[in-house]
């Protein structure tokens, strides 16, 4: 698997990712061990996950396969802060103290001293210079060894970059891209490649639409199917959504390989990308994203899916 920069730092790490969202969740240890030791086994180091995730129940996973099932220093541990969980349910909290208790809980959680890339959510309410004081703070006690953000808006892209200086400068920034979502092609992109940060996709198939499973109906133990997960996947179950799959499908078909395949080649491929984050719920589903290294999509293929998927300008006009 291919390593990459992440941004100007001097951090490398795969091509495509391991998410762990439906670990302890819909992922049990066993399966989450299959796909842990098959990732790492096939070249990958970047985990991805979060304090949110299964209300920290998968970084608690993942803690328990380090030094079991791989070494710890064999990945690149991606964890994100931001949301906490109250009597009412999760609630959004990215100011100063909230994200440094919730890094200490991650810590714990995942069993180390520090991870590898730290990300701060989105907070309304919260002013950004408290958010990457936050974040500042972390490197500099050596608790992270990187930090970043998640899904922010290209304007905050570039403020906390401004703020955070190149010391300890903004190493990553975690946003939806797929042939189905480019919205951050309007501003996060370029502003990731302005500020010398690195874009790691997160949802590169589309929520899982763009694997073609969605096509005819939607199978029982998908994620659309899921309780939990429905209303993430509903917004792409559209009919513009359909006539990309189709392309995907099609292309996938001339080329020999799965819509899967194409729909990842034609992410990591995209600049400014250092890595596209999967998620599956079994080591069977992850192993088919682990064969996308070797593919590279035909100019004339990339043309084609780029006009068909291209996202309205907006204001100003490129």
């Amino acid at each position: 698997m291919e390593h990459r920069r992440l941004g100007r730092t001097g951090l490398r790490v795969s091509s495509l990712g391991l998410g762990t969202m439906t670990w302890s969740r819909d992922t049990d240890d066993h399966e989450a061990a299959e796909q842990l030791r098959d990732f790492v086994e096939a070249g990958g180091t970047l985990v991805d996950t979060s304090a949110a995730y299964a209300d920290g129940g998968s970084e608690e996973l993942l803690g328990t396969l380090l030094g079991e099932v791989v070494d710890r220093e064999d990945v690149v541990i991606c964890t994100k802060a931001g949301v906490r969980r109250t009597a009412e349910g999760g609630m959004v909290d990215a100011s100063r103290g909230a994200l440094l208790d919730s890094l200490d809980a991650s810590l714990r959680r995942l069993g180390t001293d520090r991870v590898d890339l730290w990300l701060a959510t989105p907070d309304p309410r919260t002013p950004l210079e408290e958010t990457v004081s936050a974040l500042r703070h972390a490197v500099q006690v050596g608790k992270a060894r990187y930090v970043g953000l998640s899904n922010h808006a290209g304007w905050q892209v570039a403020r906390a970059a401004t703020l955070l200086e190149t010391d300890p400068g903004l190493a990553a920034v975690e946003a939806e891209y797929s042939l189905l979502q480019r919205g951050v092609e309007r501003e996060v992109l370029p502003a990731c490649a302005a500020l010398g940060a690195g874009l790691l996709a997160w949802s590169p198939l589309g929520r899982g639409v763009l694997t073609g499973k969605y096509r005819r109906t939607i199978p029982s133990d998908s994620r659309a199917a899921s309780a939990h997960l429905a209303g993430f996947v509903q917004p792409y179950l559209t009919a513009d959504a359909a006539g990309v799959v189709d392309a995907v499908v099609m292309a996938a078909s001339g080329l020999d390989r799965t819509p899967l395949e194409v729909a990842l080649a034609w992410v990591t491929s995209r600049p400014g990308v250092a890595g596209a984050i999967v998620g599956a719920r079994t080591a069977a589903q992850l192993r088919g994203a682990l064969t996308v290294h070797d593919l590279r999509l035909p100019p004339e293929i990339v043309a084609v899916l780029d006009e068909l998927t291209a996202p309205n300008a907006g204001y100003p006009e490129r």
